[in-house]
């Protein structure tokens, strides 16, 4: 478990207090039915010894942010747990780590070989078969335990889930896990709750953004949590590739004829001479999304796998349903897709006029 201790980040302001990780005086009740969730995720935590956790391909913020926390809960009550996700732990976020690194890359033998010993397998922030991608196989003979603010999907991942859609993000269920569990409230879990709830709310602004996370973020700022640092941390060390993919990426925004729906490409070959990675696209399919009358927003990208795609939604459009059309998924807002083989400009074509005709379902949907 992560030891009680004074962040380094203190060291760049200090006219401010170090941080303190510790109990306010007084707490917002959790939600019943989140409690009565969180009571039965501890009960199936009882006779575990060794968790493997996870989350979606691509992980974020939210999913990445709920494992450093769940990596020190587990702990406290005796269960050895290491994180194995089904793609590269990212950079963004390393910081939240630990010193004793629990993080197993997939596909090397240390992973395998603690995924053949595990008793469960945990996913967070998705619930979805074809989200987890390589961690599956690893995981085929465990029982899965599955915590997840998404609606279910078409594959769902078989076992207990502990979810709840009316949650801005899989943080505020992790939240309610730790406050069942009565802590510990380390850095890891304090600091990785507090960016789970920061990246999924796009920093409290999405419409996701309920008066849910309030509460629980001003809890957390009570235990230590200090916004300005780990906002700097997750959104103020960009590398400079970024910007310079950014301004190519731009030379691709295109708009439907209906001026509806919007989307950027990112060019294959920018992303191979600038050596990007997945972390480098945050915010990248907002910028056609932020475009008067722009309903619907459209990032493409060219995977090995395929062409990934990351889809976003304003005032009363979703996507949801258009991501599911190509075996995607995700929120009404927010969803993404991999459309294995299929050439870049169909995949573009198909999915945009998916858009604009899915916009014509819901009367009100091009409307701000």
């Amino acid at each position: 478990m992560t030891d009680l201790r004074t962040d380094d980040l203190s060291a760049a302001a200090p006219s401010t207090p170090p941080l303190s990780f510790g109990n306010p005086e007084e707490l917002t009740p959790v939600p019943a039915h989140r409690s009565a969730g969180a009571r039965a995720v501890l009960e199936r935590l009882e006779d575990v010894g060794r968790v493997v956790l996870t989350t979606h391909v691509n992980a974020d913020g939210d999913g990445v942010g709920c494992q450093v926390a769940l990596v020190d809960l587990l702990e406290a009550r005796g269960i050895q747990a290491r994180i194995v996700n089904p793609t590269r732990f990212p950079d963004q976020f390393r910081f939240l780590l630990p010193d004793e690194d629990p993080v197993l890359e997939a596909g090397t033998e240390a992973a395998a070989q603690w995924c053949m010993g595990a008793d469960l397998c945990l996913v967070v922030d998705t619930g979805e078969v074809t989200r987890i991608g390589r961690v599956r196989p690893l995981t085929d003979q465990l029982p899965y335990l599955v915590v997840d603010h998404h609606p279910e999907g078409d594959r769902p991942i078989e076992g207990f889930a502990f979810r709840d859609e009316s949650a801005a993000a899989a943080g505020e269920l992790v939240h309610a896990l730790a406050r069942e569990a009565d802590g510990p409230w380390t850095r890891s879990v304090v600091e990785g709750l507090w960016v789970a709830l920061l990246t999924d709310t796009g920093s409290f602004r999405f419409c996701n953004n309920t008066a849910g996370p309030h509460p629980i973020a001003a809890e957390l700022v009570d235990r230590g949590a200090r916004p300005d640092l780990l906002h700097d941390r997750v959104y103020g060390a960009f590398p400079e590739r970024r910007f310079r993919l950014l301004a190519r990426s731009l030379d691709t925004l295109s708009r439907s004829p209906c001026g509806r729906v919007a989307w950027m490409t990112v060019p294959p070959d920018a992303w191979d001479e600038l050596d990007c990675r997945a972390p480098d696209l945050e915010g990248f399919v907002d910028i056609p999304r932020s475009i008067e009358g722009v309903r619907v927003a459209l990032l493409f990208r060219e995977v090995p796998e395929g062409v990934k795609v990351s889809l976003r939604a304003n005032g009363d459009a979703r996507v949801d349903r258009v991501a599911r059309k190509f075996e995607g998924g995700g929120h009404p807002k927010a969803s993404g897709a991999l459309v294995p083989g299929r050439p870049l400009e169909e995949v573009r074509a198909a999915m945009s006029q998916a858009a604009v005709e899915d916009l014509g379902r819901d009367p009100g949907a091009g409307e701000r």
